[in-house]
């Protein structure tokens, strides 16, 4: 197989790239960056001849065409996915390329669902945000889902702090996560709620019991779990993605920088710059073991007629909290594209993680076969039967 890989030398590409470097069943492996320099030199750094650096500007939509045309799958890894995810789907779809991306935004998450009877027509399947979250949120999510008949809160969660920047990538400037993540703190997200979609303030807060923890408050974030679950579990009736902070100063300091980026009194790019360096300082603070996991799925539905609570979370939890999140977010998405090689992910469409056909224990038993031994990534699956 032919894999053209978009954005394969930045902080989160080159993840990608490095992983699948070391895998046996493709054919050629082009690693393709808008900094030409950085793509040949990393290409070359992995020292495998079917491997290759190019630089493309993925806004040339002639050399894009081509290049697509050439390959079987494409992996984009390019931001800002409002700007870049859905044009390139539809060129892949157009040029009968396989697509896999990371992005971690709704609403272009929300407009590529548009093109899914294009990609069924065409046979072949795109798959939406599979790194980290989403990605490994929704796997967690799926877990916890199949532990129930019937479900009715989807609820995935990640830790701020727990995302350490990348130390190295062929991008200059600043932290384009961190932009991202600021983007996602305001104006208005989409969460679905009362079986319908609505617009809710991001960081405002949701309470709920994680099993065998306890009781939580986490933050509404704007990433597209929120969206995807029901959009393919239509019997959901509540579905969100959950932030939260190691301490209650983090989220005070966050919730006052948004304060100051929405009277025009601090910019997005000094914001997101302050909020990398605050999750440094977050990062190194005392955990609890009462606290909200890093990473987690959550479900709440029906088992035997009961109401019952399941969560899903890694075990290993101070390993990913290491972990960058060029390797949290690369990783998973090289894990799927082995798995679509491999003829262990059959379907067609556009979809999301959750629907793929993806089975939770196979994906993480992949994933922990890239990160080596230091890491395994086995779920810790928690339970309550409510009175």
């Amino acid at each position: 197989m032919r894999i053209l890989i978009l954005g394969g030398s930045g902080g989160m590409g080159r993840f990608a790239s490095s992983a699948i470097a070391k895998f046996d069943n493709f054919d050629s492996l082009i690693i393709a960056d808008l900094n030409e320099e950085a793509a040949k030199k990393f290409a070359a750094s992995l020292d495998n001849e079917k491997i290759s650096g190019i630089g493309v500007d993925v806004t040339d939509e002639i050399l894009l065409k081509k290049m697509l045309s050439q390959n079987d799958v494409v992996l984009n890894l390019t931001g800002p996915f409002f700007k870049f995810a859905y044009p390139i789907l539809k060129l892949a779809l157009e040029e009968d390329c396989h697509y896999l991306d990371i992005c971690d935004d709704w609403e272009p998450t929300e407009k590529m669902f548009t093109l899914h009877d294009l990609a069924k027509e065409k046979g072949k399947l795109a798959l939406l945000g599979l790194g980290a979250s989403p990605g490994i949120t929704n796997l967690l999510a799926l877990k916890a889902m199949n532990e129930l008949d019937t479900i009715s809160k989807v609820y995935t969660g990640w830790d701020m702090s727990s995302a350490t920047p990348e130390e190295e990538s062929s991008q200059i400037g600043t932290n384009a996560a961190m932009v991202h993540a600021i983007e996602q703190m305001i104006g208005k997200v989409k969460i679905f709620k009362d079986k319908k979609y609505k617009m809710a303030r991001p960081l405002d807060k949701v309470a709920f019991e994680y099993p065998e923890i306890g009781e939580f408050k986490a933050n509404i974030f704007g990433h597209p779990e929120a969206i995807t679950f029901p959009h393919h579990y239509p019997e959901i009736s509540e579905s969100f993605n959950l932030m939260h902070g190691d301490n209650g100063l983090f989220n005070i300091v966050i919730k006052v920088m948004r304060f100051f980026i929405e009277i025009k009194l601090l910019s997005k790019n000094a914001a997101a710059r302050i909020l990398g360096w605050l999750e440094m300082l977050d990062k190194n603070s005392e955990d609890s073991e009462n606290d909200l996991p890093p990473v987690y799925g959550f479900a709440k539905g029906l088992k035997d007629g009961k109401e019952t609570l399941v969560a899903a979370t890694l075990d290993g939890d101070d390993e990913y909290k290491d972990m960058s999140m060029g390797e949290a977010t690369g990783y998973p998405l090289a894990v799927g594209l082995k798995m679509l090689v491999e003829g262990k992910i059959t379907s067609t469409g556009v979809l999301a993680p959750e629907a793929c056909g993806v089975d939770p224990d196979e994906f993480f038993h992949e994933l922990s076969n890239i990160f080596g031994e230091s890491v395994q990534m086995q779920t810790i699956v928690t339970k309550k039967v409510l009175a």
